[in-house]
């Protein structure tokens, strides 16, 4: 210390004038239980006088833990993935654990980057929501700590999931559709998105069980909004129009609106169009979207619930959670126009 200028108090010097003794102080800041509430109290009003803000990283060292979750966000432009993290922080908050989110992109490349980022940041556990990147990857990580999949079924031993029954939920698109009179019912799909390959076997496997092979048509897509642009215009080029889509998702399918407006299609009076995940966009009035709900807030706290079971050891074996889907019907779906 240079001559002529005090030396600052630390936390032990207020907690000593308190009767606090300097063993006692270390153990109230590596969070130890075995400390009595008055004690512990003193302690934190000292902290919270001088300022004082705990070193997170050597904590982390004594105890071997950081408290933090990491989360994998396939794009941060779907709101699907925004209302999946109201979830996993609302659940990691009442858990006490803290999320370190990275966004991918939806680039395979960008999300193998973000795991070897968290596992360097020492993150506890991995939750992975929609992943693009292959499961051997996935596998690695999971050697090192938990992870979970949201909205991507796993078979895994090693991997828990938490995820939608999408070939239902596209089945319950086409029961909708067929049983308000459409048979031209087409599908834009999801390309590589997670769900995306089930999504369209669930709607080819309905469209059959109807009796309706010969209208069976699934155009290439993307869970973005020119995707679903791109997907409309791909459809009504080739063949003969529908008269009701199933597009892959709801980012896409508002996309797909847009695209029929820009053509003069009024929806649905001459086009039905269904979406799938009843994000916050489809309930808009002036958008009213009918879609198959993925309940996105509960799947996030499920995911941390899942994580911090194998974190505790309260479970060994994995887990794989196949939520039931379900149709909410709104205004872009009608019988279709007589001609």
């Amino acid at each position: 210390m240079r001559e002529g200028i005090p030396r600052r108090p630390t936390i032990i010097d207020v907690a000593a004038k308190a009767g606090v003794s300097k063993s006692m102080v270390s153990l109230v800041m590596r969070g130890s239980s075995d400390v009595r509430e008055e004690k512990r109290r003193l302690v934190l009003e000292a902290a919270d006088a001088l300022g004082y803000r705990p070193n997170a990283v050597a904590r982390s060292l004594v105890r071997r833990r950081t408290n933090m979750l990491g989360v994998v966000l396939s794009d941060l432009h779907n709101p699907f993935f925004t209302e999946v993290i109201d979830g996993i922080e609302a659940e990691a908050e009442d858990r006490s654990y803290r999320t370190i989110i990275c966004t991918a992109s939806r680039q395979s490349s960008a999300e193998r980057r973000a795991l070897d980022t968290l596992l360097e940041l020492r993150a506890d556990a991995l939750i992975l929501a929609s992943p693009m990147i292959e499961m051997d990857a996935i596998a690695r990580a999971s050697a090192e700590v938990p992870v979970v999949l949201v909205a991507r079924p796993s078979d895994s031993e090693a991997i828990d999931s938490v995820a939608n029954d999408d070939p239902t939920g596209a089945a319950l698109v086409v029961d909708h559709l067929v049983a308000l009179g459409h048979r031209r019912i087409a599908h834009v799909d999801g390309g590589g998105g997670a769900g995306a390959a089930a999504r369209s076997a669930g709607y080819v496997q309905a469209m059959q069980r109807h009796g309706l092979d010969a209208h069976v048509r699934v155009i290439p897509g993307s869970y973005t909004d020119e995707g679903g642009r791109q997907g409309v215009a791909a459809l009504l080029a080739s063949g003969e129009r529908p008269t009701a889509i199933f597009v892959a998702n709801d980012l896409a399918a508002l996309g797909a609106m847009s695209e029929l407006a820009e053509r003069g299609l009024r929806v649905p009076d001459d086009m039905s169009l269904v979406g799938y995940d009843n994000t916050s966009l489809a309930a808009v009035r002036h958008i009213s979207l009918t879609t198959v709900d993925q309940p996105r807030p509960q799947m996030g706290r499920q995911a941390v619930t899942l994580v911090l079971e194998r974190l505790t050891r309260d479970r060994t074996t994995s887990r794989h959670i196949l939520i039931p889907p379900r149709l909410v019907v709104r205004g872009t779906t009608a019988a279709p126009a007589v001609r």
